[in-house]
């Protein structure tokens, strides 16, 4: 098991790990933390920089140190801050360099090393390892690692042991393949190692910008610690979120999925923004789970069907486009509208071409909209479903399908012979309704949840489902007041993406009453589908949130590429500011775009590079060049 109780809100009970003036794990709060973007060398723009975290609330500060002379300038930066009165902790961010890790554990209070490159460097080769070769292996990073573990020792200096995804050692690929369980292995290594020298001042990390994978890797390795008797604090992220609403909903899914269920001691949220910007995103994640424990009563699981270590779909019934291969649908809620017309449909991804009298449908178009007790008496687009309360229904059955309350569902003779909605919370899940459900090839459940810990009841009802060989498809529904855009994104990626992460769910639909626009509404709503890779309506992108290793302008040059290809749907492009977060964190990407040099980019397709040092104002025309030649292109509308 790789948490307390997926029933009862608890935090996984961590050992203390003190990281300058403050502690992370045990009973100390969630904490929030952020990286520098500047040139480490640049000791002015880098104190300023921290200064702009810190007072936004960031509790600790991680600089990259990409060789000694960084490493020996976190000195000078370190002074200054705490001349200026901030004696927020620091942590050297160390990737190829152990000479590096070893100067900067002398100086900072926490040093982050990746297993996947501290002493290895990635060639993307196949190598067959026996049984003694790979003890070799361990032996060799052995002797390179434990320098590093004794100045930690005498310095009271902190480690993070930080695995990526896409930076996995050859050797780890190698026996485990690019996998959560290789991601595992990879930082229990190095923890071994830890632990025979009897060093504990330890935090762990597992990042991907794959949702799915980072969600499945963490809790692997929290069944492994446990399986070893460990319990070190681990620090959540998803890496190369992105930027805008897509960083804030995938970051999300990932951390929020974890945190559901008691897992993470510190979080950062990664968007290719300023760092300052992420504090407010975090502090946002983390304050849901304040009292988190005093929600109601779920019942005990007995026997869960769940795979949490991969992904598996759960087995539906289809009915119309809603459920079994079918994917995730999404239903708008117009419910409480004052007043319907065809240009109220514009924001839902549906636009009505006046000259050409028909109807232009988009990749994010809903699938289907909740009209409640509103009657519209005009034409909608043929592949949008309409869906009214059963008593407006049953006046106005053509071309529109039920939402039917569980009493009404079990006690009425006249339903639809296409499609049913039903709507139920666990509590309205009897026996009697499932008996009904699994003989009615017309139902599908909306639910819903007035519990605090809201996505743990829902799972719940999933599990019953399953457990009773109920193959209802459901669509996940959850209620929203007052909030502002970004509580509203974080607020529903959290909740309805940790169900979607296990295969559960077969539709969102998000009713938000004062948090925005039906667009914002519906943009999430997709967002949330296309973080959880369960349905791609979109262009995804891969963006470092930068560090001082990077060699552009991430954010101008995100956007200047966002701009030229926001309309090829489905895929993924990998823009990174160095080669660390290259070949490596773009493991999941069709294309990348990869800073090799100051103004000098290099192309990749997948692992493969393509095209080495063009210069950077030719960079994006070569990269549309590049997406063209392997037949990804099409020209936007």
């Amino acid at each position: 098991m790789y948490c307390n109780s997926l029933t009862k809100y608890q935090r996984l009970q961590t050992r203390e790990v003190k990281i300058g003036n403050i502690a992370v794990g045990g009973n100390n709060p969630i904490r929030v933390q952020s990286m520098t973007t500047t040139d480490t060398m640049d000791t002015q723009a880098t104190v300023e920089q921290s200064i702009r975290m810190i007072d936004a609330g960031c509790e600790i500060v991680r600089i990259t140190a990409p060789s000694k002379k960084e490493a020996e300038n976190l000195a000078n930066i370190k002074n200054e801050l705490r001349k200026r009165g901030y004696n927020t902790p620091l942590v050297a961010d160390i990737h190829f360099t152990p000479n590096a890790a070893e100067i900067a554990a002398t100086i900072v209070e926490k040093v982050r090393i990746n297993p996947g490159n501290y002493a290895d460097k990635k060639k993307f080769e196949e190598i067959e390892y026996t049984d003694a070769s790979y003890q070799k292996e361990l032996e060799r990073i052995r002797e390179r690692f434990i320098p590093l573990i004794k100045i930690c020792k005498e310095h009271g200096t902190a480690l993070r042991i930080g695995t990526n995804h896409g930076s996995l050692s050859d050797r780890i690929m190698s026996r485990y393949g690019d996998s959560p369980k290789g991601m595992v292995e990879s930082a229990m290594e190095f923890l071994r190692i830890c632990r025979d020298e009897d060093f504990h001042e330890i935090v762990l990390s597992m990042k991907s910008s794959n949702t799915q994978v980072v969600v499945q890797a963490y809790r692997l390795l929290v069944s492994k610690m446990l399986e070893e008797g460990m319990n070190y604090p681990l620090h959540l992220g998803v890496t190369e979120a992105g930027d805008g609403e897509d960083g804030r909903i995938k970051s999300a899914v990932g951390i929020g999925t974890l945190l559901e269920d008691g897992l993470g001691d510190t979080i950062r949220v990664s968007l290719t923004e300023e760092p300052e910007l992420e504090i407010p995103v975090a502090q946002e994640l983390v304050k849901r789970y304040q009292n988190r424990n005093r929600h109601d009563v779920i019942e005990e699981i007995e026997k869960n069907p769940l795979t949490p270590y991969e992904y598996n779909k759960r087995l539906s019934n289809e009915v119309l486009n809603i459920g079994d291969k079918n994917v995730p649908i999404v239903v708008a809620d117009f419910c409480l509208k004052e007043k319907i017309t065809p240009a109220s449909f514009f924001a839902l991804g549906y636009n009505y071409s006046v000259p050409l009298d028909k109807w232009n449908i988009a990749d994010s178009a809903c699938d289907y909209v909740f009209l409640g007790d509103k009657v519209i008496d005009f034409e909608v687009p043929g592949t949008l479903g309409i869906i009214y309360n059963y008593k407006t229904w049953l006046n106005h059955q053509a071309k529109s399908f039920p939402f039917l309350t569980t009493k009404e569902y079990l006690s009425v003779s006249v339903i639809s012979d296409k499609l049913n909605i039903i709507y139920t919370t666990y509590k309205e899940l009897t026996d009697e309704l499932i008996s009904n459900l699994k003989t009615d090839a017309t139902a599908v459940l909306m639910i819903d949840t007035y519990n605090k810990h809201g996505m743990a009841e829902q799972r719940r009802l999933f599990i019953k489902l399953i457990n009773n060989s109920c193959n209802t498809p459901v669509i996940i529904g959850r209620a929203y007041g007052d909030l502002t855009s970004t509580q509203l994104q974080l607020q529903a990626a959290t909740d309805m993406g940790g169900l979607l992460i296990d295969g559960l769910g077969n539709g969102i639909f998000i009713a938000a009453e004062n948090c925005g626009g039906d667009q914002l509404i519906n943009s999430t709503a997709f967002g949330i589908l296309q973080a959880t890779r369960t349905r791609i309506s979109k262009t995804e992108y891969i963006s470092c949130p930068s560090c001082g290793r990077t060699l552009f302008d991430l954010q101008e040059t995100t956007a200047k590429i966002r701009a030229v290809t926001s309309h090829l749907k489905g895929v993924k492009i990998g823009i990174m500011g160095c080669i660390v977060n290259g070949p490596g964190e773009m493991a999941d990407a069709d294309y990348g775009y990869v800073g090799t040099g100051v103004g000098k980019i290099t192309l990749y397709k997948e692992k493969e590079v393509v095209q080495r040092n063009i210069p950077e104002a030719k960079a994006v025309d070569s990269l549309i060049s590049l997406i063209k030649d392997h037949g990804d292109w099409i020209e936007p509308k």
